[in-house]
């Protein structure tokens, strides 16, 4: 069956990072995504997943009759999506003045580090930048150690390509009212500053401190925080909520450490924790807390994630023409969505008129 955007065509102005990944995960639920690449390519690596599940045509941008094939196929979308640097797709002639009135129903999605204006507009920068002025980056890490990326989730997928994601479902909906497309502006230092607002949250409230590593969430309470076993290995434990917390003293056997209530001694409870932890290898401690509501689970690696019970079970992960890679999210009763072709379908270059 079609996915929940079947019938929704999406122009991707190829680029690297969190916009591919916007048009993955539309084509992944349905949507009909043509890519335009420039001479040479931009996938990152073969494969590429980012780029999998929609067609390519290769368009020279800085040629006149390719810009105007663009605005040929401008006419028969539903969406465009670029991640130029601000000022790029005006001098192209494919900004949003000239495809919109080449199609005034388009939602023109623009997908930028800094946004399209502001002072840092023009700079350069990646992931660790955007989430660095906003609190992401500094409130990640132990105490008196330096902060730690949190790999390029918090900025180019989190703060980007789902702002991005959600902000052309909005306009999409919008438009059956209006009948009108408009421009989305998807700057990632918007997005992360709105990913921590539960944490400005807790920190108006007082229970949120800049000092690394020394709160609820960033590894500062013991009972939340991960332990390494005797192989070397690890496990996470989540036990904020009393009953959970008990589950852990009973399992670990820790009924005569330091109540976890006074934090002024988490640093004793921390140790008292580890000490028990270190004697059990990861998958021990995993097997006894299985059957306890607990919030402790083991930590795996890359290579070890696919083959998890859990993971297995949900089909969370999958192998999909020959490689390893996550599976379609979120999931849908009545329009199912499903990995495309890595190509894309063989006839899905027919609606666009190629």
């Amino acid at each position: 069956m079609p996915g929940p955007l079947d019938g929704v065509r999406v122009l991707e102005l190829a680029g690297i990072g969190p916009a591919p990944y916007t048009c993955m995960l539309l084509s992944q639920l349905g949507a009909d995504v043509l890519r335009v690449d420039r001479p040479g390519g931009s996938r990152v690596g073969n494969p590429d997943l980012l780029a999998d599940g929609r067609p390519t045509l290769t368009l020279d941008l800085k040629n006149a009759d390719d810009v105007a094939q663009v605005l040929q196929l401008v006419e028969r979308a539903d969406v465009l999506i670029e991640g130029f640097r601000p000022g790029v797709a005006e001098r192209l002639g494919i900004g949003p003045d000239d495809c919109l009135a080449k199609n005034p129903r388009l939602v023109y999605a623009r997908m930028t580090g800094w946004g399209q204006d502001g002072p840092l507009a023009d700079k350069v920068g990646h992931d660790i930048n955007y989430a660095g002025i906003v609190g992401a980056i500094a409130a990640i890490g132990e105490p008196g150690r330096k902060p730690v990326p949190p790999l390029n989730l918090v900025a180019d997928f989190g703060g980007g390509a789902m702002f991005c994601l959600t902000g052309i479902l909005a306009a999409l909906l919008e438009r059956t009212t209006s009948g009108k497309g408009q421009v989305v502006d998807v700057a990632m230092v918007d997005g992360v500053a709105s990913l921590m607002t539960m944490f400005w949250s807790m920190r108006a409230n007082g229970g949120w401190s800049d000092d690394r590593g020394s709160n609820l969430l960033d590894g500062g309470a013991p009972y939340y925080d991960t332990y390494e076993c005797a192989d070397g290995e690890y496990v996470a434990v989540g036990a904020i909520e009393e009953q959970f917390w008990q589950q852990v003293v009973d399992g670990l056997g820790i009924q005569d450490a330091p109540p976890r209530s006074d934090a002024s001694r988490w640093g004793e409870l921390r140790k008292r924790m580890q000490e028990v932890f270190i004697t059990k290898a990861r998958d021990e401690w995993a097997a006894l807390f299985a059957d306890r509501p607990a919030c402790v689970t083991p930590v795996l690696r890359m290579s070890e994630a696919p083959h998890h019970p859990h993971v297995r079970a949900r089909d969370a992960m999958t192998e999909h023409e020959g490689v390893m890679r996550p599976n379609v999210a979120p999931r849908f009763s009545r329009t199912p969505a499903e990995l495309p072709p890595a190509a894309g379908a063989p006839d899905a270059l027919a609606g666009w008129g190629l």
